[in-house]
């Protein structure tokens, strides 16, 4: 009798992510619980060793618990670690200590790491991995320096630490600080709002962080000649460029009109880069108008580029909807970017990408406004900072149930892993289907 043999099933390259950053999370929350991880030297329950955890892997910055107050510097170096781990990507980390050990990469390690930082094709992976931790390092090492003089001035040998916390949360997109005290928790960068060192470093190194690894490659390599960039980095540098302007100009003229000419630039285009997704803030958000705070929600929800340590829907998303529909105002077939085509396949991620961030905001929303009787538009600003992986706060999160905390969690994940990975992860299939039933026709609008 022939016995039947079954191989095992090997994980897809989504399925790899997914359990990548499960993890790192779990691992990160375990290190956290510890008495050592806390400066009164006591056990974190879990959900909040939880909770930070996965912010910080998922680079969002919401927290439960005020980093520098209750945090020891070993949970703050914990938490560091989570951030520079989360804004690599998990997968890159793998990679990195796999060619640093002298491992040879296989074809599915490459096509994994093609998957995590959105890259074109799965030659030149190992080369590209170089590239991203060199800069990386690289960058958040210069942020560091710069900022180092100001922060020692005040901290002293201390400021060293908190310079190079800052320059790594910021490039990473993270929003984590440990400015706090305890007369005033979860202050952010309030207290450097008018510090055009601190602030204009914060901005760049999120800009950086935020525009992806691919774009800065198409940078080095073509310098100044923009036309020779890929289509899709010339979309992430414009689209960037006008979801920075446009904002600034909103908040300049409508948010801060009656401020000092310096003070008001350096607020209004902080208010307008922080929300593409990093989470620090340098004014109380909760005084902003409900104009203002709609604008940070929009901008929370199309985040950064892909590739990059930014969460969100993309830059890219965001641009093919907008040139979808121009293209069919001016009833054009195709979406045309730079001289270049979109292909249909793009267009359906965009629209399905769209429609899962929206459900997750809104619901995530509604239940938490259900469960904790709060208005319905504070809730859409925390779901909002929490799908988009932002951290940006009306200051309700520390004080919701653990219940509306654990669907932050999960909107966290959903947001850096993406809606899209998730589902590719868990109904994998290899099957194309190939037949095509007879059109039907449907009106909309």
């Amino acid at each position: 009798m022939n016995e039947v043999i079954h191989t095992p099933k090997k994980l897809t390259s989504f399925q790899i992510i997914i359990l990548g950053f499960l993890g790192v999370i779990l691992l990160g929350s375990f290190l956290l619980m510890l008495p050592i991880s806390s400066k009164e030297g006591i056990f974190t329950p879990f959900h909040e060793a939880l909770f930070t955890a996965t912010s910080a892997v998922c680079v969002t910055g919401l927290v439960v618990k005020d980093t520098a107050t209750y945090w020891s510097l070993f949970g703050q170096f914990v938490i560091l670690l989570l951030i520079q781990i989360g804004g690599l990507g998990v997968v890159t980390i793998a990679v990195s200590f796999a060619l640093l050990s002298g491992k040879k990469i296989s074809l599915m390690q490459r096509s994994t790491m093609q998957e995590a930082i959105a890259a074109h094709k799965v030659g030149g992976i190992v080369r590209l991995t170089g590239f991203i931790l060199k800069a990386t390092f690289l960058i958040e090492l210069i942020g560091a320096l710069i900022m180092m003089p100001i922060f020692c001035k005040k901290y002293d040998l201390l400021g060293v630490w908190m310079a190079l916390f800052h320059s790594i949360s910021a490039f990473c997109n993270a929003g984590f600080d440990i400015l706090g005290t305890t007369n005033a928790v979860f202050p952010s960068l309030t207290s450097y709002a008018a510090d055009p060192v601190i602030t204009t470093t914060i901005m760049l190194l999120i800009i950086i962080g935020g525009i992806g690894f691919l774009t800065w490659e198409d940078i080095c390599i073509h310098k100044h000649h923009f036309h020779h960039y890929h289509m899709q980095s010339k979309v992430i540098l414009v689209t960037t460029l006008f979801l920075i302007v446009i904002p600034t100009v909103f908040f300049a003229i409508h948010e801060f009109y009656d401020l000092p000419a310096q003070e008001r630039l350096l607020k209004s285009l902080f208010q307008a880069v922080t929300p593409r997704t990093a989470g620090f803030n340098t004014v109380d958000l909760t005084a902003m108008s409900s104009a203002a705070q709609t604008i940070l929600i929009i901008l929370m929800l199309i985040g950064g580029a892909p590739g990059s340590t930014a969460g969100g829907m993309k830059t890219t998303t965001f641009a093919v909807l907008i040139g979808n529909c121009l293209a069919i105002f001016q009833r054009r077939d195709h979406i045309n970017f730079f001289g270049r085509r979109v292909e249909e396949a793009t267009i359906k991620n965009a629209s399905t990408i769209l429609s899962m961030y929206i459900c997750l905001f809104v619901g995530g929303a509604l239940l938490i406004s259900i469960i904790e009787g709060l208005p319905m538009g504070v809730c859409l600003f925390e779901t909002a900072s929490a799908v988009g992986t932002v951290g940006l706060t009306l200051g309700i999160t520390p004080q919701l149930s653990i219940f509306s905390q654990s669907i932050l969690i999960i909107l966290m994940f959903l947001g850096r892993v993406g809606g899209l990975t998730l589902i590719y992860a868990t109904i994998s299939s290899n099957h194309k289907h190939l037949s095509k039933l007879p059109q039907g026709k449907i009106t909309v609008g």
